[in-house]
């Protein structure tokens, strides 16, 4: 058996918003934007840029009890990982980009680490493994 992961869904307010954020301000790619009119929704799917084949689906919360995961569908712990293959550069294109950062870079026995807030306040980590 073959399997992988492909996407992991993440509640979003608004997909124009969260599209800007992830596009912009992370330099993820957008991949599709199809809007589903049988729904009323988007299938927004958004992909850091590389090799990797994981990608986000930027899913808009359709009523009261998803909008209240919004910014922490993990009750407060770190929810995404972000890999990367340079980490002074990146670290220092999104503070640029003013990326809240809530912990600070360290060294780890696995490599360099530092805490970012999404748009929501979805935390991630920026890591580059050793």
């Amino acid at each position: 058996m073959k399997q992988s992961l492909c996407h992991v869904a993440l509640l979003v307010r608004d997909y124009d918003a969260a599209i800007a954020f992830y596009t912009e301000t992370l330099g993820f790619d957008l991949v599709e934007d199809t809007y589903q009119p049988e729904q009323n929704k988007r299938w927004v799917v958004v992909r850091p840029q590389g090799d990797g084949t994981t990608a986000v689906l930027l899913a808009r919360a359709s009523d009261a009890e998803q909008e209240r995961f919004i910014g922490n569908q993990t009750g407060g712990r770190v929810f995404l990982f972000l890999q990367t293959d340079d980490f002074e550069r990146d670290y220092a294109l999104y503070k640029n980009r003013c990326v809240e950062f809530i912990r600070p870079p360290k060294e780890a026995p696995y490599g360099t680490v530092a805490v970012f807030a999404d748009l929501y306040g979805n935390l991630w980590d920026l890591v580059q493994f050793k």
